[in-house]
């Protein structure tokens, strides 16, 4: 009996003893997650956000041309820089206002045209001083104003584990896309140095916010994390001539350590988990991997998340010259894999064999833009592939009716029900399959990628050379956004640029072109001649270039580039987004820049 009671004692003691411990265990959880307090860090944004606009208030003192009027501009922009990860997430529109290009803006929905603020037009106004001291005001006054609007926002609405990792991730993008490129600072260079701010950034609100909890569960991603971070802020620090940075090795060999570690960082803390809707993958360990864009983000929503068997109904389809009135013309007729899914023509061939207008731009990675054609009159690939079906000069077919010829191939009926369960009524299935398929034309696997990643180190020192030029003074990345090259404006992925560069009629670089492109929509002056922004990986196979074909070789458009576009043509074009100066690219700078385009080569193979 006594046995009993002391084996009844001893039970009900360590019983009392592991449910002790597990209380233990959960208190200690929840003071873990108790440690991760934002509010010192949202702050911390805010504070900044005050400091950039007192700095335009001393901006505004100094007067354009006074002595100190560039050290309070660069001041303004460091604490903007600090301030933009929450603001501009909050609020992107804003956000890019206040840090966006110097250009003016139509407002589609009021039909009215923006004229250029924010802090790249007092850039300008700083740097040039080609502008009165009450208009300078003015644009301070505004830049304010917009400042004020985000500040009000990250006042009212809290800093959260979901928003502050995805303004981090954010902010970590454009470190490689807009900051090293020229983008954000296209006169002064001041964006070099701003990527030293920004990462200082966040070193200070992961020690706000994540770091006592990182180093309970793992202190050495912690130390590791802040040494590469140092490490990172060290070489900008000692590497700030904007024309001679190394943005090959800085990215390679700082960035990319840094990012892998964030998402090691955003696991381990283990307090959000990312969507499927954002435009990046946040268990991509770079911005650089195959799968570091979210194709859902790009995607229709009525076509998201195909089937495998919807995908191979699409790649089918695509090579069915049936799909057409007169039998003659697939997809594949315009979009050779062996040409880089272009076509090699200077413009493509209509249903009969006679020349359109434009040049075929190529399938590859087209999924990653908001526009489709050079006009950019579709913002779906389901609108554009809908737009062929009914051009009378291509499939010139019907989008509510079905096609059924194609059914003289009897396994189409197994594929269709297989992907849809029927056969459809409607081209409208047609279509999104073939969308399906397209948008698995996709690669970032070229030599740039593996050497950006550390996979392999077989750069040459032109190819190098010409990875630094495409990012620096030949400002081709202020265009054609990295790692994309496309215009499709980073870090928020809502839009795809267009941009009036002049492009000439004929390679004799005599007359500008005269298809208007973008104007069809508006008609309004700003957009004649604009076309939108193309992707640049797979362009060694992809010539002739521009939207008319005009340019055989690389060689011809490195050259229109560094004479400064049609502008410094000398073609009539106020409205010209390109900068009209010339570049003053020597002949070697322009072959590294060849040479560097050309390692952007990563054809899919057998489509997916």
């Amino acid at each position: 009996m006594k046995t009993l009671i002391q084996l009844s004692i001893l039970t009900t003691t360590l019983l009392f003893i592991a449910c002790k411990q597990k209380s233990n265990s959960a208190t200690t959880a929840m003071k873990t997650v108790d440690v991760i307090t934002w509010q010192k860090a949202q702050t911390y944004y805010i504070q900044h956000m005050d400091k950039a606009i007192n700095y335009l208030d001393s901006l505004k003192q100094a007067s354009v041309n006074g002595t100190k009027s560039k050290y309070y501009f660069a001041k303004a922009r460091e604490a903007f820089k600090i301030a933009e990860p929450f603001a501009s997430y909050l609020n992107p529109e804003v956000g890019h206002r206040t840090n966006g290009p110097a250009l003016p803006v139509y407002k589609e929905d009021t039909g009215k045209i923006l004229y250029p603020i924010g802090l790249q037009k007092i850039e300008e106004s700083v740097y040039e001083q080609d502008i009165t001291d009450k208009d300078f005001n003015q644009e301070i006054k505004i830049t304010q104003g917009l400042m004020l609007v985000l500040k009000g926002d990250m006042t009212k609405r809290q800093l959260t584990p979901q928003r502050f990792f995805r303004a981090t991730h954010q902010q970590l993008f454009r470190l490689i896309s807009l900051a090293i490129s020229g983008f954000d600072t296209p006169v002064s260079h001041l964006g070099i140095k701003e990527t030293a701010t920004s990462l200082n950034s966040l070193y200070k609100v992961y020690e706000f916010t994540l770091q006592p909890s990182i180093i309970k569960k793992d202190a050495l991603l912690d130390q590791q994390f802040k040494n590469n971070i140092k490490n990172a802020i060290q070489y900008v620090e000692n590497n700030t001539n904007f024309d001679t940075f190394d943005r090959f090795t800085f990215t390679r060999d700082y960035l990319n350590p840094i990012t892998t570690q964030w998402v090691n960082i955003r696991k381990t803390a283990d307090i959000w988990e990312p969507t499927t809707t954002d435009p990046f993958n946040f268990d991509a360990p770079t911005f650089f991997e195959n799968n570091s864009f979210n194709l859902n983000h790009f995607t229709a929503v009525n076509n998201r998340n195909p089937s495998k068997a919807q995908i191979d109904l699409g790649k089918k389809l695509f090579y069915d010259p049936n799909l057409s009135a007169n039998h003659n013309m697939a997809c594949v007729t315009c979009h050779s894999p062996n040409k880089g899914y272009a076509d090699g023509l200077t413009t493509s061939l209509d249903n009969n064999g006679k020349p359109l207008d434009r040049n075929t731009p190529t399938l590859i990675n087209s999924a990653f833009q908001r526009s489709f054609f050079w006009d950019g009159r579709s913002e779906t690939m389901i609108e554009q592939i809908a737009s062929v079906f009914l051009n009378e000069k291509e499939f010139n077919t019907n989008v509510h009716q079905f096609s059924e010829d194609i059914l003289k191939d009897s396994s189409y009926i197994k594929a269709f029900k297989a992907a849809y369960g029927k056969i459809p009524k409607k081209n409208t299935e047609v279509i999104k399959a073939l969308s399906s398929y397209i948008s698995t034309l996709n690669s970032f696997n070229s030599r740039f990628d593996q050497n950006i990643r550390g996979e392999i180190n077989d750069f040459t020192d032109q190819e190098r050379l010409g990875y630094n030029l495409f990012m620096g003074k030949a400002l081709c990345a202020t265009c054609h956004f990295m790692p994309l090259t496309n215009g499709t404006v980073p870090p928020f992925f809502s839009e795809t640029e267009k941009e009036v560069i002049g492009v000439p009629k004929t390679a004799a670089n005599k007359e500008n072109d005269d298809d208007l492109g973008f104007y069809f929509k508006y008609k309004e002056n700003l957009h004649k001649g604009m076309f939108k922004t193309p992707t640049l990986r797979n362009v060694s196979l992809t010539a002739p270039y521009m939207h008319n074909g005009v340019y055989d070789s690389l060689e011809q458009v490195m050259d229109f580039y560094n004479r400064g576009g049609g502008g410094g043509l000398g073609f009539d074009l106020p409205h010209q987004t390109l900068p009209f100066d010339e570049l003053n690219l020597t002949t070697e700078e322009q072959q590294a820049i060849i040479a560097y385009l050309k390692t952007l080569t990563s054809v899919p193979e057998d489509g997916y």
